[in-house]
């Protein structure tokens, strides 16, 4: 009843809107393109506000085939396709809150950027770090949690885990599309290695690849249900596929804890010997066609001895620790980690970037060593809440996921890159918190 009366409501304000808008287009006939966006913002709206389980699954589909990369080549505008897709996932969850009902969500992640922002502007900003640009990082840094404040439905939090699953394949045959066009290439080369990166960028691809294998483990643990192992293997390609080392190696360590320790439905020893004889062989037939396989980055890697390698990211580190050092309680307010080296620097033009690649160091630079360690603080009691009343097999899974994540952090940007936000709201989908009384899809 409550649903019918929302899209009834929706649709009469699309009503309405369409009566003023043409009333306004014969009085200002000049008016036209305005109107127009107006239109398709309203009707967006009108949409997600009737339909939020459909909203925020296009949503994930769409942040999965990473626009910041594909449309910028086509239309430039990286940062602001960025803010968009924030902005965006913002307005769906705050439709979705108004649907459904909201939340205080105490031990959110979010509410310690807040903090790291006054305390910035108490210290004083990086030099070239504006006010509004940290207020823009602000609202950016906190978006990836946001979904915390809405009360998630059995069908919202089963449409998140499923795009969440399914999104590289998505991607990928994105990709396949845009190539087909002659609009994008599927893959790149890299010291001979080829990288598929479909729609994305190969490291992108593999970290929303890992995001969706963890998401198969969790959701597996929770149902038994076999059809997720498909899904695992399909993305395990993709991950193999894309080049990233770490994210393979993490979601390899997180499969093989979900096979040897993590209690499922109907998943006995069998079952398990099962998979792991098939995994066995598989990595078997991969070192037996080694020679062969040298265009896959991974095994040209450990081929040339160069596995573990950091990628150059080391050289950028003592930028970051040099302001570290003249800021250690306060830090100097939060976005200063996309300034404190300048992308044209000498440095940001070898690398290709001027992210840290450890958000340990850099959420110190922007918020002081005590505002990092209330934003891991709240993260772990974040995790521990939500997670607290889920079954067995999934409460160890996905801590085990976090310590992962945790991993990372060391040497990726896993809180400023676009995979967070599917990374948190996946997690946010799966927590069952004291105040709602419904289990997990």
């Amino acid at each position: 009843m409550t649903g019918g009366i929302a899209r009834g409501g929706a649709m009469l304000a699309v009503a309405a809107a369409l009566v003023a808008g043409s009333a306004l287009l014969l009085l200002v006939p000049q008016a036209i393109g305005p109107l127009q966006g107006l239109l398709a913002l309203g009707l967006a709206g009108a949409a997600a506000l009737a339909w939020p389980e459909g909203a925020m699954a296009a949503w994930l589909i769409l942040v999965a085939t990473t626009p910041e990369m594909w449309l910028s080549d086509m239309i430039g505008h990286h940062e602001t396709i960025i803010a968009l897709l924030k902005v965006t996932g913002l307005a769906i969850i705050g439709l979705a809150a108004l649907r459904r009902g909201s939340r205080f969500d105490r031990y959110n992640p979010g509410f310690a950027f807040l903090v790291m922002f006054v305390g910035g502007f108490v210290h004083g900003l990086w030099p070239g770090l504006t006010p509004l640009a940290s207020l823009r990082s602000l609202v950016g840094s906190a978006a990836p949690f946001a979904a915390g404040f809405m009360r998630a439905e059995a069908r919202m939090r089963a449409a998140i885990i499923r795009c969440t699953i399914i999104g590289p394949a998505v991607t990928v045959a994105f990709g396949l599309l845009l190539h087909a066009a002659g609009l994008r290439a599927l893959y790149g080369v890299q010291l001979g290695a080829i990288r598929l990166q479909a729609s994305s960028s190969p490291a992108f691809l593999g970290g929303f690849a890992m995001i969706a294998i963890y998401a198969g483990l969790v959701a597996f643990a929770g149902s038994g249900r076999r059809r997720e192992w498909a899904w695992i293997g399909a993305n395990f390609l993709i991950l193999l596929a894309s080049g990233a080392r770490a994210p393979l190696a993490l979601a390899t360590f997180a499969t093989l804890a979900t096979l040897l320790s993590v209690e499922a439905p109907d998943f006995g020893m069998r079952a398990r010997l099962g998979l792991l004889t098939t995994g066995g062989a598989a990595f078997g037939a991969v070192l037996l066609a080694g020679p062969a396989l040298h265009f896959v980055r991974v095994i040209d890697l450990i081929h040339l001895g160069d596995a573990a390698s950091l990628s150059n990211r080391n050289l950028i580190w003592p930028y970051f620790e040099a302001a570290l050092a003249r800021s250690p309680w306060l830090g100097w307010g939060v976005g200063a980690g996309k300034v404190i080296v300048p992308l044209h620097s000498p440095i940001g033009r070898f690398l290709g970037t001027n992210a840290a690649h450890d958000e340990y160091l850099r959420i110190a630079c922007e918020g002081g060593v005590p505002g990092a360690l209330l934003l891991f603080g709240l993260l772990g009691l974040w995790l521990f809440r939500g997670s607290a009343a889920l079954p067995v097999g999934q409460r160890r899974l996905i801590r085990l996921v976090f310590l992962a994540f945790a991993v990372q952090s060391l040497t990726d940007n896993t809180l400023i890159a676009t995979t967070s936000l599917t990374f948190f709201t996946w997690a946010r989908a799966v927590f069952i918190n004291p105040d709602e009384g419904s289990a997990p899809a």
